[in-house]
């Protein structure tokens, strides 16, 4: 596989929800590595003032950014490709979207808009929780039960490649394990399990709120294999993430 930068004396990165770009300076300190000296051109889609801010402090905090030029766009990713479609022609040797798949409406399209923007070589680097992981489970199971709003999908890197084979777009998968300690969750009255359990239904006062019946089978289910192992007498779950290369057309 040819790598995004081989023989370019700049290299076009496009980062679409970087947050507070605390991943996105680990991608360009391996850039850095690979290619010493090469120009980095860095386009920042994010829709959060606060994070766009945090990200310019953390910059400004960083040294070693010096052959880095920065543009931050304060939009969401189909703002951006409204703007690109009417004036853009930039296309770019990377383009990540890491963890940010959730809170897309049409996935399928815009997966296809920024394969669209991929220099020759280009590399398009997805991350999500993995389809085999304990958030799939929960996911496939109880998704229809839970409030979705409409800020986020239930999607996973198995939908995302099962989209691009679809769409016959060349990609290769990759496994990162994680995992997470639950315990708390089980734990009577305990404020830090109840956030936890917040956290992994997106249900606020979960513990609270939802009817005895729903309650009890989303417990018992984060015990079981398709979400948790026990070791040690914690319940730790399956917190694996899935890394999508997509390579151009």
């Amino acid at each position: 596989m040819s790598c995004p930068g081989d023989g370019k004396s700049a290299i076009n990165v496009l980062g679409v929800g970087s947050g507070s770009g605390e991943i996105d300076l680990q991608i360009f300190s391996k850039i850095q590595a690979r290619y010493p000296g090469v120009t980095i051109n860095t386009d920042i889609v994010e829709p959060s003032s606060e994070q766009i801010l945090s990200y310019k402090e953390r910059v400004a905090k960083t040294p070693g950014l010096e052959n880095i030029n920065f543009t931050w766009h304060k939009k969401t990713s189909s703002e951006f490709e409204l703007q690109v479609k009417e004036k853009s022609e930039r296309k770019y040797d990377l383009i990540h979207m890491i963890q940010m798949l959730y809170y897309v409406k049409d996935v399928p399209t815009t997966l296809r808009f920024f394969r669209s923007l991929l220099a020759p070589d280009g590399k398009l680097l997805i991350i999500l929780v993995s389809g085999n992981s304990g958030w799939s489970t929960l996911w496939k199971k109880y998704g229809s039960r839970l409030p979705l709003n409409d800020l986020c999908l239930y999607i996973t890197a198995g939908d995302v490649a099962d989209m691009l084979s679809a769409d016959g777009a060349k990609h290769q998968c990759y496994d990162l394990p994680s995992d997470m300690d639950i315990t708390e969750c089980f734990i009577d009255g305990d404020k830090n399990g109840d956030l936890l359990l917040d956290f992994l239904t997106e249900t606020c006062e979960f513990n609270k709120n939802a009817p005895c019946e729903l309650r009890e089978e989303i417990f018992q289910d984060l015990k079981s294999p398709g979400c948790s192992s026990v070791k040690n007498e914690k319940v730790i779950f399956n917190n694996n993430l899935s890394a999508i290369v997509v390579e151009s057309d």
